[in-house]
């Protein structure tokens, strides 16, 4: 079968191990990396070795394994920490699948995507348990609660007591005397992942073991000789996926668990740390934010979630004054993180505003947006892939909205790749609002918005932010009769939706929400709304 010219296919090189069980495969790298610093709280100064991250999965896996969890979903709601992959390496170990929950969410988002997984098990930080132990209780799936921290609680099983040393119950596993739970890697779910797709509520995206091996099997983006220094949350796809390819290949990662500039700062001058990787919010503030600290070992930037502005680019260059590379890359939750990316040895062919050149057996077709034919280089469309890294699909839900007849995956992003097939990103068709990298779907704030008494109707849509990238603004028809203010109905989304979802776009009260015929609301109608009018004075 002749190739056809209006594809664009990655090169045939990739290489992924006959077990495709990603426990055993991630715990070989584990321990040949043994004694390596593999993560570092830059906050703390707290060090781990590739060698504990592997003794902690394996004493936990065995310790699942007696409870039975094969094939069973265990949650994991936590913010960054040093028990986060021992926990999560020991998941894989043990043949069940993982679901990572965001920190964020609040009780509606909570039931909502646990009753989408449905969990036997959650671990979780002591944080998150005092926050949702009540929600955790109405939940009947779940069976019981792994608590990190040494803070007991009843009715909670501790997880240092199913992973440590302390107690007759628990030994340390020798490596060689150990075998991951069997699988059939191809098509047997690693992670459940949450996203939106391209509307409504978020959806259980599964992911296999053969999903998760093909990305750490990719050529690496970042230098593994290298320290980075990450920020992203570990429960969201970046961070999950992105580290795990970094343990992969026993890189140092430095990581902090909450965000602030100055510390972040700090933080590089102390660990001289060489490769960053952010949100395009984040490399905003950090060119604007005055510091006296020494930048001067980082070089390479790699940035993800959103388009980088070029102006934007270059104030990065003048902010780390070694940078030699700034890279973006391309990809979503369905993709296992990354189809379109750059490589840290392609400084050459770094091109300004592009988001990379397509990864290893991976093919990308760029189609008409009306006719949904295949377009050649320099026309824009909509970005449609088939990968080794596509999702195995939706829980409950049958992916066919989102994939055409021959089994591509519609991104719902519009692009074009030029002569020398990098691409560029240059609009979304998918109706989510993108905050600071994460997916906003105005859909859920709606359906909020709507059940306010005094509200008749409602629609939302995302406007341009030169920091967040995109903020929601909320378009609403009020009840006769009724005293609503812009500030009662920030206050009702705040109550009710996390910070990401908050109406900081602001509120515009007009008569009707324009709709077709079929009852759909015409958000381009909106757009045109909410652009400022110029005055002819």
């Amino acid at each position: 079968m002749l190739k056809n010219p209006n594809y664009v296919y990655g090169p045939r090189r990739l290489q992924v191990p006959v077990n495709l069980n990603f426990g055993d495969y991630i715990l070989e790298r584990l321990v040949k990396y043994g004694n390596n610093i593999a993560m570092i709280n830059g906050a703390t100064g707290e060090q781990q070795t590739y060698k504990e991250i592997a003794q902690q999965a394996m004493n936990f896996s065995v310790s699942l394994t007696r409870m039975n969890v094969r094939g069973e979903t265990i949650a994991l709601m936590s913010e960054n920490r040093d028990d986060f992959w021992g926990a999560v390496v020991g998941v894989a170990c043990a043949g069940a699948v993982l679901t990572t929950i965001s920190t964020a969410y609040v009780r509606g988002e909570l039931t909502h995507v646990l009753n989408v997984s449905k969990p036997s098990y959650i671990i979780c930080s002591p944080a998150m348990y005092k926050k949702h132990n009540t929600t955790f209780k109405t939940l009947p799936f779940l069976k019981k609660i792994i608590l990190f921290g040494e803070e007991k609680h009843p009715d909670v099983i501790m997880y240092d007591d199913l992973t440590f040393e302390r107690n007759k119950m628990v030994k340390n596993v020798n490596y060689e005397d150990f075998h991951s739970v069997e699988v059939k890697g191809q098509t047997d779910t690693l992670f459940i992942l949450y996203s939106s797709g391209t509307t409504g509520l978020p959806k259980g995206v599964m992911l296999t073991h053969l999903n998760v091996i093909t990305a750490c099997c990719l050529p690496p983006s970042h230098d593994p000789e290298k320290s980075t220094l990450t920020i992203s949350p570990w429960y969201h796809v970046m961070g999950l996926v992105g580290i795990l390819t970094g343990l992969a290949i026993g890189r140092t990662g430095v990581y902090l668990s909450k965000f602030d500039m100055e510390l972040y700062f700090k933080t590089i001058e102390k660990y001289k740390v060489a490769q960053l990787t952010v949100v395009p919010p984040v490399v905003v503030a950090a060119c604007k934010y005055p510091t006296k600290c020494d930048l001067s070992s980082v070089i390479m930037l790699y940035s993800g979630a959103a388009p980088l502005r070029k102006d934007t680019i270059e104030a990065v260059k003048e902010k780390f004054p070694n940078i030699q590379g700034v890279f973006q890359g391309y990809g979503c939750t369905e993709l296992t993180l990354a189809v379109l990316r750059f490589n840290y040895n392609d400084k050459a062919k770094n091109k300004t505003g592009s988001a990379g050149a397509i990864v290893a057996d991976t093919v990308i077709k760029v189609v008409d947006l009306e006719t949904g034919k295949p377009l050649g280089p320099n026309c824009r469309g909509e970005i449609c892939v088939k990968s080794p890294l596509q999702m195995k699909g939706y829980v409950d839900k049958d992916p066919g909205e989102d994939l055409d007849e021959e089994g591509f995956y519609k991104t719902g992003d519009v692009g074009y790749y030029d002569d020398d097939k990098y691409f560029y990103i240059v609009d979304r068709l998918k109706e989510l609002i993108k905050y600071k990298g994460f997916q906003v779907p105005p859909a859920e704030l709606e359906a909020v918005l709507l059940q306010h008494p005094g509200i008749k109707d409602a629609a939302v849509i995302g406007v341009e932010d030169k920091v967040a990238g995109e903020v929601p603004l909320a378009f609403v028809v009020k009840l006769e009769g009724q005293q609503v203010t812009e500030d009662d109905v920030k206050a009702f989304i705040a109550e009710r939706l996390s910070n990401p979802k908050h109406l900081r776009g602001g509120v515009r009260f007009i008569e009707q929400i324009p709709k077709s015929a079929s009852g759909k609301i015409l958000r381009k109608d909106l757009i045109l709304m909410a652009k400022p009018v110029k005055s002819h004075l």
